[in-house]
Formats: C-alpha cells, structure tokens, sequence
C-alpha cells in the first residue's frame, strides 16, 4: 500500500495540530477517510457527508501540484513517495 505524505494547510493545519502526515492508502479517498480517522474535527471541514464521501465545494486537493478534480477526484490512484496537498478557502490581500 503507498505510504504518502500529506500536507495541511491554514484551518486544517491549526485544527490537526500538525502540518505534515505520512499515511498509507490506494486512493485519495482512503488517504483522506485515514486523515478524518486520525483527526475527526477535520472531518465536517473537509466532507460534506464521511458515509458517502464528497468533498465540500471550497477545499482543494492537489496531488503531485495537480488538482484531483482534473484526474479521478477521489478515486486517483496513488504512488509511494506521491505527496497531497489540501487546501481550504483562503482570503487574503
């Protein structure tokens, strides 16, 4: 099973208490369900609903620097060494 490292940026980050993880997983969606696992407060940031997982609208997930709404959402399949990125809604000036 690839293990991968997984990155948490703004909200996500402060709320898990760490930014970087390394999980394991065969798709996006078990890295992401391990990660909920490991942190449920993420869970109603990132999911709309965990028992049919759907991503909620404003986070991003970007795997490899490519955005996972491009490839297979969250059926992607993942390499050993891949890395993820999830980004919530930012704002700024």
């Amino acid at each position: 099973m690839p293990e991968i490292k997984v990155r948490l940026f703004a909200n996500l980050r402060e709320k898990a208490g760490e930014s970087t993880l390394m999980l394991k997983g065969e798709t996006v969606q078990d890295i992401l369900l391990s990660l909920i696992d490991l942190h449920p407060s993420l869970e109603e940031l990132i999911f709309e609903r965990k028992d049919q997982p759907e991503l909620r609208g404003y986070i991003s997930v970007f795997l490899n620097g490519n955005n996972i709404k491009h490839m297979d959402h969250l059926g992607t399949r993942l390499n050993d060494g891949d890395e993820m990125g999830i980004f919530p809604p930012v704002s700024g000036g």
